[in-house]
């Protein structure tokens, strides 16, 4: 059965007018380290034309080594976000990787996402949907813009009017390397039909070049990639926070520090706001 909020609590997610913000830790981790992020971004919020909505992963199923930390699981995590909700006020998103995850995961979340990796399973992009919930469809780093019409187009057959966004995390280039094109939000908008989101921290990722295989990161470039893809269009923005993003147990090397995250986030409003005058 579809899990739909009901028609008076509806609140935009994913504006295609007003810049918006999706932002968090990696995975979930203590309360005291999630609450602290969420205080922090729900202080901000007021800042972000188009709102601010905490993110933060109950599992990581694809990490590279089979003992690293994956994250509370399901019951642990939804129980977690929650608790963020009823604290700060914060909608709330987190992936889901399997269909059975959807309906669950949408009683908590008030949008689902679905992993880049996973952005052409069929069965999990209409179980997404069904749910009713705002879904964000990540873009594989393998795909052209406009490849992305079908995942969009399965989520929305499934959903009917609810909110899809599309999400450009880079493109692999070589090996352990990822570029961001920046005709890709003006192409994705126009092949989906929907808002674009750029995510600044993963598309620095670097697969396979950290520790024992893990993926490490540039995160000296997020503030010139994010800057650059408000500039050329983007209409969210995605973007992985933590205290000690050195000490998080999972892509660290990609996160930008919670510190740095008022001045950016600054620049990229004053942006947003002057491209569209």
């Amino acid at each position: 059965m579809a899990v739909v909020a009901p028609a008076a609590a509806r609140i935009e997610l994913f504006p295609a007018d007003r810049l918006f913000l999706i932002a968090g830790p990696c995975v979930l981790e203590s309360d005291d380290l999630n609450l602290r992020v969420a205080e922090k971004l729900a202080r901000l919020a007021e800042r972000i034309p188009g709102g601010v909505v905490f993110k933060a992963s109950f599992d990581k199923a694809n990490r590279s080594n089979v003992d690293a930390a994956r994250g509370p699981g399901l019951d642990e995590g939804l129980s977690a976000l929650m608790k963020i909700k009823r604290e700060t006020g914060l909608r709330v998103l987190t992936d889901v990787h399997l269909p059975e995850q959807c309906a669950p995961v949408a009683e908590v979340a008030d949008a689902l996402q679905i992993p880049a990796f996973l952005c052409r399973q069929t069965d999990l992009l209409m179980a997404a949907g069904r749910t009713g919930r705002p879904v964000n469809v990540k873009k594989g780093q393998w795909m052209q813009p406009e490849a992305m019409s079908g995942a969009v187009a399965k989520v929305r057959s499934a959903q009917g009017t609810g909110e899809v966004a599309v999400t450009e995390r880079g493109t692999f280039f070589g090996y352990g390397d990822l570029v961001v094109d920046m005709r890709s939000f003006v192409r994705l908008r126009s092949a989906c039909k929907a808002p674009v989101i750029f995510d600044a921290t993963h598309s620095v990722q670097r697969p396979g070049q950290g520790a024992r295989g893990s993926s490490g990161g540039a995160r000296e470039f997020i503030p010139v990639l994010t800057r650059a893809a408000v500039s050329a269009g983007a209409d969210g923005l995605f973007l992985e926070t933590h205290p000690d993003p050195d000490a998080a147990p999972s892509d660290g090397p990609n996160m930008i520090p919670l510190t740095q995250l008022d001045h950016l986030l600054a620049q990229s409003v004053d942006l947003w706001t002057r491209a569209r005058v």
